[in-house]
């Protein structure tokens, strides 16, 4: 028994740190409620590592944030709130030398046929772990794409229009 034990306790703390590192799965879906992809969200060391797959999009360069919210009820997706943010100012844009919110993101790039497949790292955020704006707190956020790129400074969502694709991150 105490050896049955032991070896539970010890395959416990060895599969922790991989439970941990758990992806976050989420469907992406457009105003109509259609599904149009996913993304797949993981703790890295210094952020989080999102790889992002969608179709039917306008091509082009879209917006992508993350907002405050795992609220993609209204078609035009404004219950996910605004962007996740982790400073008073609430200050947008990659670009911005005043800062930036934690939910700020790179453009994604849409395809002439209307695909978009991209790996994003974010040192702003966590899914899960402490010491910076939580995604998956409780409750919750939204990965959201815009109609139009963003300009990372103007404020304040840096010109990056109608949310077309929302997922909630739980």
């Amino acid at each position: 028994m105490r050896i049955a034990f032991a070896a539970l306790a010890a395959v416990t703390l060895v599969a922790a740190p991989a439970l941990a590192q758990a992806p976050q799965h989420v469907e992406l879906k457009n105003n109509a409620g259609e599904a149009i992809g996913h993304a797949m969200i993981v703790d890295a060391p210094k952020g989080v590592l999102m790889h992002v797959e969608v179709k039917g999009l306008t091509p082009g360069w879209h917006g992508l944030h993350f907002h405050e919210k795992a609220d993609c009820s209204k078609s035009d997706f404004t219950s996910a709130g605004g962007h996740v943010h982790d400073n008073p100012t609430m200050v947008h844009g990659l670009l911005n030398p005043d800062a930036n919110e934690a939910g700020d993101l790179p453009n994604l790039y849409v395809a002439q046929d209307g695909t978009a497949n991209a790996e994003i790292f974010s040192t702003f955020v966590s899914l899960r772990a402490p010491g910076k704006p939580q995604l998956a707190d409780a409750d919750g956020s939204a990965l959201v794409v815009h109609a139009s790129p963003d300009d990372h400074k103007s404020q304040p969502i840096g010109g990056a229009g109608a949310r077309v694709a929302c997922g909630e991150i739980r």
